[in-house]
């Protein structure tokens, strides 16, 4: 079995009448020139290891919050963040249809797809805490001031074939 990334998945997924496009760093103009009925947005951190990976701001580089911004700003879109831990996403929820977050899928980006695309539903839960910002950290179930984005243990199961 060979790997996959995530745009090669949903290409492979996709029935094959339908148009993928890719444009790693579009503009507004773009995506409402081009009248798409939706669109996946992949962002996420740099590769990291070790130190290389220490954050302090813990946010998601560029040109992913610009794409979110004039993506999402413009057209239905599902945001797929690729990260080993959470990080700032709640200054674009509200442009954002749906959030998936892959963690890191390494070499199966078809499984990101499989789920994207209904082949199987959505689950699973959160084993961490996912902060509003980072200014909260740390954040841990029965602090004082426990406020988190998402709570430990958020999931749901869903299926975006409805969608």
């Amino acid at each position: 079995m060979s790997s996959t990334t995530i745009l090669s998945a949903v290409k492979q997924t996709v029935d094959p009448a339908t148009e993928v496009v890719f444009n790693e760093n579009p503009d507004a103009n773009f995506v409402k020139s081009n009248k798409f009925s939706y669109a996946i947005v992949v962002v996420g951190e740099p590769p990291y290891a070790e130190t290389f990976g220490d954050s302090l701001n813990l946010t998601i580089p560029e040109p992913g919050p610009s794409t979110i911004t004039n993506v999402c700003g413009a057209i239905r879109c599902v945001v797929v963040v690729i990260s080993g831990r959470p990080v700032v996403i709640q200054p674009y929820l509200s442009k954002i249809d749906a959030l998936v977050a892959a963690w890191l899928p390494g070499t199966e980006g078809q499984g990101v797809a499989d789920v994207l695309y209904g082949d199987y539903e959505f689950t699973g839960k959160l084993a961490r805490t996912w902060f509003k910002r980072v200014d909260q950290l740390p954040m841990n179930v029965g602090d004082k001031h426990y406020d988190p984005l998402f709570p430990f243990g958020f999931g749901l199961t869903t299926n975006l074939t409805k969608y």
